[in-house]
């Protein structure tokens, strides 16, 4: 197992994102995140992150129940979040972050982030003293390190960073195929954490899932490796750089646990061969002009037309990718409950919070001319 430089708190470099959990239909598979967790401490990692609105509240609540009620505190690392939408002024963020504490069975987070930070949520969190008063808490011995999460360019980055250089840690998107990509900035963000000396915890660094289902020539370049399934080169890619203190994997399954524990347990850095054979896949992929979504859901809740955004991208993505028939099929499900691509009146609402940029009215209309032409 290897030492984490930044925090020893923390082990190994493999983290436990909780925003994709084992489901029984809407409800949190408890028996199976359970076995999971043990699965994950058992193996030596211990890091643990959620935050309130994750799985329509459910994630605090199995971390309580998996984690938090059945292993003692010094056994377990877990981060939560404080987010935009949970207060509307200063006099909100306490009890707000009591009640979080209470959710998840806890009487201090080892992490607390200042979530999804980007020009257009950075000021609410200034005007309402947000950073004082979790600096504040830090103090008091209910927060151990106080960090941000962040979507936006590398010039908001260094603005937020030099307005609080008291931030401890960094979380941004990372993976492979965002790193030099003009819309995430991934690389230049990764590089303004260096510049402040800010560790570096990544989440998405499979891509939602994008970069486990990749084109057919795309995953032909990986198995000619040998060995490695396609989610391992994408994570010990994140992993390999030196600012990085650990990787989230959003793991629903426990096959996707064992498999993320196979290769981070003693993790290697990607070999020369196998950093030559990710960068052949990014420009297979980046040849397909698919839709860079990560399934983060956050443009959902501001649909006045209650349209699946994420899900209907899904669907084009692997239509594209695979030309699957049944793509119209889950199009059709999908639909049938909410609104289809064509409901869309341009508000664009949903791209005021969609942390990858994307114009998503334009591509809704081509999401709308692939499914719904008759």
């Amino acid at each position: 197992m290897n030492t984490n430089p930044f925090f020893p708190e923390i082990k190994g470099k493999l983290a436990f994102g909780c925003m994709r959990l084992p489901m029984k239909g809407d409800r949190v598979d408890t028996a199976e995140f359970a076995r999971m967790v043990d699965e994950f401490i058992g193996s030596g990692f211990n890091y643990f992150d959620t935050a309130h609105g994750y799985i329509d509240g459910k994630s605090e609540l199995a971390i309580r129940e998996c984690v938090s009620g059945r292993y003692n505190r010094e056994d377990f690392v877990l981060t939560d979040k404080l987010t935009s939408p949970y207060f509307k002024s200063e006099a909100d963020i306490r009890p707000f972050f009591e009640k979080q504490l209470e959710l998840c069975g806890v009487d201090y987070f080892d992490f607390y982030l200042c979530h999804a930070q980007d020009s257009s949520n950075y000021p609410h969190f200034r005007k309402n003293r947000a950073y004082e008063t979790l600096f504040k808490l830090k103090r008091e011995g209910k927060i151990r390190h106080v960090g941000i999460s962040f979507h936006d360019k590398a010039d908001m980055l260094e603005r937020i960073l030099t307005d609080f250089p008291e931030i401890e840690v960094v979380q941004i998107q990372f993976n492979y195929m965002d790193y030099g990509d003009d819309g995430v900035d991934s690389k230049n963000v990764y590089e303004v954490c260096e510049k402040h000396g800010k560790p570096v915890l990544v989440m998405e660094p499979v891509k939602g899932g994008s970069l486990v289902n990749i084109p057919d020539e795309a995953k032909a370049v990986f198995d000619a490796l040998g060995g490695g399934s396609y989610a391992s080169y994408a994570i010990r890619f994140a992993a390999g750089f030196k600012n990085i203190c650990a990787v989230l994997s959003g793991m629903s399954s426990f096959e996707q646990m064992t498999d993320n524990i196979s290769y981070m347990r003693d993790f290697k850095p990607l070999d020369e061969r196998e950093r030559e054979a990710v960068d052949r896949v990014r420009r297979i992929i980046r040849s397909k002009n698919l839709i860079p979504c990560t399934s983060c859901r956050y443009c959902v809740p501001f649909c006045p037309r209650g349209i699946l955004i994420p899900d209907l991208f899904s669907c084009y993505n692997a239509k594209e990718n695979f030309g699957s028939w049944n793509q119209d099929y889950y199009y059709g499900i999908i639909t049938a409950r909410s609104g289809k691509a064509s409901s869309c009146i341009k508000c664009g609402n949903c791209e005021k919070n969609c942390p990858q940029h994307i114009q998503i009215r334009q591509t809704l209309e081509k999401v709308a001319a692939k499914f719904e032409r008759r």
